[in-house]
């Protein structure tokens, strides 16, 4: 038995094209839900967690082999927003790797890594990522690996704040389009400015010459989203 932990509503609708045997997989979608499968299921071999927002507790990753996705060459790139910090740090590509939890946030031994394009939107880059994790699970069922140690120099990032959402007031197109495709994902603060009440948030940024067009999207001020 399996068990996939996910807070992103995109993974369920990849996992049909890339999973064999479906029957024997479960989805938690949140901690109380997690720990409800765990308690009742039996025989579980991997909890596979694809994106989620929670601490793991200790109890789950010394008992069950528990297996994360994180979107950087580890070591290199450990912590939080990978993807944005990856693209603020001008990378074009970088490698999604499935490693083994443990107490030290994505230190764990390393099963596998797979290439991944950091081109277009985060919602693109995400479902790139998704479809990879699934690669790899499949395969990691298939072949029960024995996961490796990290080798090198950890650099670890820094989960970023609402607050670096907001949109630059200086630099060059590419840099602005950068930042605002990095934040285009369903569930995700979006690049944003402050005008008087309102928040105003860009989507769907594409460069035409030296012009960047984007949407728009406004609403009252409010609370942004962790990332």
């Amino acid at each position: 038995m399996y068990i996939l932990a996910t807070c992103k509503p995109w993974h369920k609708s990849q996992a049909a094209n890339y999973l064999t045997n479906e029957s024997k997989f479960l989805w938690a979608h949140g901690p109380e839900q997690l720990n409800e499968l765990v308690s009742k299921a039996k025989n579980i071999r991997y909890i596979f967690f694809l994106h989620w927002n929670w601490m793991v507790p200790e109890n789950l990753w010394k008992n069950y082999e528990c297996v994360c996705f994180h979107m950087t060459d580890v070591p290199y790139g450990r912590g939080g927003s990978p993807l944005q910090n990856l693209i603020v740090q001008g990378h074009k590509d970088t490698k999604l790797t499935a490693l083994r939890m443990v107490k030290e946030m994505d230190a764990g031994p390393v099963y596998a890594k797979r290439e991944l394009s950091l081109e277009g939107t985060a919602a693109e880059i995400y479902q790139r990522a998704g479809k990879l994790s699934f690669d790899i699970i499949q395969w990691m069922i298939d072949n029960q690996p024995e996961p490796s140690a990290q080798q090198g120099e950890p650099v670890v990032f820094k989960r970023r704040k609402p607050e670096q959402s907001v949109l630059p007031g200086s630099g060059d197109i590419t840099a602005l389009y950068d930042h605002i495709r990095m934040l285009d994902a369903p569930t995700y603060p979006m690049a944003f400015i402050e005008h008087g009440e309102f928040i105003i948030e860009f989507a769907g940024a594409e460069v035409q010459g030296d012009e960047l067009n984007a949407s728009v999207r406004i609403r009252k001020k409010s609370n942004q989203r962790k990332l």
